[in-house]
Order: structure tokens, then sequence, then C-alpha cells
């Protein structure tokens, strides 16, 4: 149902852009959050907007540098990485979820277990 891409391998200082996009169900009906896992660590919120796409929510590591959108009518939420370092090196999830909220709040889209729908993930490698 979730399907990521523009994964790849750039170096520090570059872009990336990764996308993820819905197969099924009404799109505008799903707030959608990005996760990352790296290496022997555990999965950790990145990016996260709400139905609306007025709620917007960063982890500290990336604000600034990476910006989330969603376009309704594409089916695509789509996250940009700017400046991108080594340690932003991981597999990208995206997900789901399907609410009544229009905008949830950051404890909600910031917690993995709040998805219900997860893409199978996008490798981002950061080269120093």
């Amino acid at each position: 149902q979730l399907q990521a891409s523009g994964g790849g391998l750039v170096q520090a200082g570059e872009s990336l852009r990764v996308s993820c996009a819905s197969s099924r169900g009404t799109f505008s009906r799903f707030a959608m959050g990005w996760f990352r896992q790296a290496p022997r660590k555990e999965r950790e919120f990145v990016a996260a907007i709400s139905r609306s796409g007025s709620a917007i929510y960063y982890a500290d590591s990336v604000k600034g540098r990476f910006t989330i959108s969603r376009d309704n009518a594409k089916r695509t939420v789509t996250l940009q990485m700017d400046n991108l370092v080594p340690e932003d090196t991981a597999v990208y999830y995206c997900a789901a979820k399907a609410t009544i909220l229009t905008d949830d709040s950051v404890t909600r889209l910031s917690t993995s277990t709040f998805y219900e729908y997860w893409g199978r993930g996008t490798l981002v490698t950061v080269s120093s």
C-alpha cells in the first residue's frame, strides 16, 4: 500500500528527496510520517504531517534541513533532505495512519506505534 522511493548514495552536504506513494484508500484521511533506522540502532522519528498538512513536526536532529510535504491529489508524501550528514544514513520508512483528526498532536504523530501502515523503506547513504 505504501511504496517509498528516491533513496541513494550522496556526499555530505548534498540533497536527496524521498517520496512515498499510497496506492489504496483515501489518501487525505491519512496522517503521514517518516521514520528511519540506522544500522544497530532503534527506529526513530524523522518528520510527520497531519491530514490537513497544517501540522508538521520534525525531529530536532533534522529540523532546518528536512522538509516534509504532501500532495493529496498525487497521493504522495515527500521528504526533502538538504545538507545531509553521514549521521543521516539509514533506511527511511514512510508510515500512514487513518485518523479522524485533521491535525494530530506531535505526541501521536512522532510515535511509531501510532501508525498502522508501513512502507518497505528506502536506503539513504551519506558519505563523508
